[in-house]
């Protein structure tokens, strides 16, 4: 911790406990003591930590080819591109790395749409979004935020953006019959945009690959995206791979030469990506997340605490909202359930997000929340 405050950028402010290794739903400190991983590095290790399918998948092919850029082919890529189109039914896949670059694809990609083939014009191509949005951190990205720490101080914004407030339909149909015209696609309600020839981009980055208890969680509302982002978890947790989905009309519009990524589609990135969506269907982390999430949420919210406002989510991504006592707020609670072996991490001050690997156990979900409660209650 001192040497990365003395030699790293001051970007984060970790939790402190330091991790030495990881298996399962579980990880251990430099000091040998376990805990309940309740992140899941914000959903990469679905799976679980260092699976061993998916490890070996990664150490195989290292041995044989790590990288050939795009320059050439290599014998992996068409593999892993076919895989992954019939899992999630589309027509084509980009591959870049992380979330934060396959939203860039996305927001690209629905550009490029927006003016070949619905004919806007170039300069005038506009994207919209919702208020509370998280999409990553690149500067066209930050621009759709409307939280002060992402966009602050970071000079002039990307125009082309409209911002609406969430959950709001209303809102969206107003933006629409005022700017449909010159709209090229929409971060998130899908009947709409079918109405104004808007694309619908969702970013599963994070509630992707059977977190929510389905596979996407477009699933819950039977709504298959335009254009489906990707990432995290589609490497295992054990490496970066993201990946942009569409059909052949959205996809095709861009060209040789006019979009990619040295490290995208790399040959181990291939192989650890098919590992870990096999590793999803043999082990049925699907229908486990969503057996567990009711469990976890039952379980919750029949817990009286003056601490507890709210509980809320879909499979095993939830949230406990909490309501400051006696001066201690939420990050007071995730050191507490640090020192009871139980690691999560406060969003916005108020907010504790928990989100265990899928592999988790009803007998180990069912330990970590008695020490939850424990934890809460010593605020009490």
């Amino acid at each position: 911790m001192e040497m990365e405050a003395k030699y790293g950028a001051h970007n984060y402010h970790p939790l402190p406990v330091v991790l030495a290794k990881g298996e399962g739903a579980f990880v251990w400190d430099c000091e040998g003591k376990k805990y309940f991983d309740f992140l899941s590095a914000y959903s990469a290790v679905n799976q679980g930590h260092c699976h061993p399918k998916i490890v070996k998948a990664m150490c195989d092919q290292a041995h044989e080819l790590t990288l050939s850029s795009r320059a050439f082919y290599n014998n992996c890529l068409g593999e892993w591109e076919k895989y992954v189109t019939e899992y999630f039914g589309y027509d084509k896949v980009l591959p870049m790395n992380t979330g934060a670059e396959a939203d860039e694809t996305a927001l690209k990609l629905a550009r490029r749409w927006g003016v070949v083939k619905k004919g806007i014009p170039n300069d005038e191509v506009m994207i919209v979004c919702c208020e509370g949005n998280f999409h990553g951190r690149t500067i066209t990205i930050i621009t759709m935020s409307n939280d002060p720490e992402s966009y602050a101080n970071y000079g002039p914004m990307t125009p082309g953006f409209l911002r609406i407030p969430y959950n709001d339909p209303d809102a969206l149909e107003k933006c629409l019959a005022e700017h449909g015209k010159k709209v090229a696609g929409f971060l998130l309600c899908y009947d709409i945009c079918k109405k104004y020839n808007v694309l619908f981009m969702a970013d599963e980055v994070q509630s992707g690959i059977a977190r929510t208890g389905k596979m996407l969680a477009c699933d819950h509302e039977n709504v298959r995206p335009d254009i489906l982002i990707l990432g995290k978890a589609l490497g295992g947790g054990v490496m970066p791979v993201s990946a942009v989905l569409a059909d052949d009309d959205i996809m095709l519009n861009i060209k040789p030469g006019e979009h990619g990524s040295t490290f995208g589609g790399n040959p181990i990135a291939a192989k650890v990506s098919i590992a870990a969506l096999q590793v999803i269907k043999e082990e049925h982390l699907m229908e486990n997340a969503e057996r567990l999430g009711k469990i976890f949420r039952e379980e919750m919210s029949s817990f009286k605490s003056p601490m507890i406002e709210k509980v809320r989510g879909k499979g095993l991504l939830n949230a406990i909202i909490i309501k400051p006592h006696n001066g201690k707020e939420a990050w007071d609670v995730c050191l507490k359930m640090r020192d009871l072996g139980v690691l999560a991490k406060p969003t916005h001050q108020h907010i504790i997000r928990f989100a265990p690997p899928l592999c988790i156990t009803e007998e180990q979900l069912r330990e970590a929340m008695e020490l939850i409660k424990q934890a809460i209650k010593s605020f009490e």
